[in-house]
């Protein structure tokens, strides 16, 4: 196999959490060089419009519970920027947050130089430390947490295995943000409380992060999911969960 000669390159970029303007300026560069952007559904319209005009605008958005194979698409989406890749086009793969924090980015980049295609990767700002910093709450701080575990519930069968790590961090006092949590909150929420933990012990949850229109609801353990069932928040939704993961505002020293 050769490498790719005739210019075609492909950047997997990260569109950030929804604004705009907290997209890094390199990403908006390479949208407005693009000869076709592959986009994820998260991505925003204003981003969207960044693009060179005459650029080829591909939807390829995948989401949990839309009836369509995911691992088939992907595969449908590597093959989508090799071709443009063969063809000698500027491909910007487009995606929310960041690419490396459960974006698939990983994946992308292998399949993509075991072909020798050239490749740049451009990191956006995870949805979940755009949460933290918008809404004022630490994540880590001096005295109080000097780590933070990054997590998805997309994957998970709640078995308490499964929890082992994630209990014992956060009973360390490591705050948990957790991605994609929605559909499993109900059983994650209980097998914590399995583990020992108070049905008080704080969790907040962050939807539409950095957009016109988000929100962050603050409960605990024992209340979040009935609140959440009577009162949903639009997706998607991002959780923050420690002693000290509450807005400043809230907190008492």
């Amino acid at each position: 196999m050769s490498e790719i000669h005739n210019g075609g390159r492909v950047v997997i970029a990260g569109a950030g959490p929804g604004d705009p303007e907290l997209m890094t300026v390199k990403a908006a560069r390479r949208l407005q060089q693009a000869d076709a952007v592959l986009y994820d559904s998260l991505v925003t319209r204003e981003i969207l419009d960044l693009a060179a005009k005459g650029a080829d605008m591909v939807a390829v958005g995948k989401r949990c519970g839309d009836g369509q194979d995911q691992t088939h698409r992907q595969n449908a989406i590597n093959e989508l920027m090799l071709d443009y890749a063969r063809r000698g086009a500027l491909c910007v793969r487009l995606k929310a947050g960041d690419p490396f924090v459960f974006g698939r980015g990983v994946e992308e980049v292998r399949f993509l130089t075991e072909r020798l295609v050239t490749v740049e990767v451009i990191p956006g700002i995870s949805a979940g430390i755009a949460a933290a910093n918008l809404f004022h709450v630490p994540v880590t701080e001096r005295y109080r947490t000097s780590s933070v575990l990054l997590s998805t519930g997309h994957t998970s069968t709640c078995s308490m295995e499964e929890f082992d790590s994630v209990v014992a961090l956060l009973k360390q006092g490591t705050p948990l943000v957790l991605y994609m949590g929605m559909k499993h909150l109900e059983c994650i929420c209980q097998r914590l409380l399995d583990a020992g933990f108070s049905p008080d012990f704080p969790i907040c949850a962050a939807s539409r992060v950095s957009m016109p229109d988000q929100q962050l609801v603050c409960a605990t353990l024992g209340t979040i999911w009935p609140l959440l069932v009577t009162t949903p928040l639009p997706t998607p939704v991002v959780f923050l969960v420690g002693e000290h993961a509450v807005p400043v505002s809230q907190q008492t020293l």
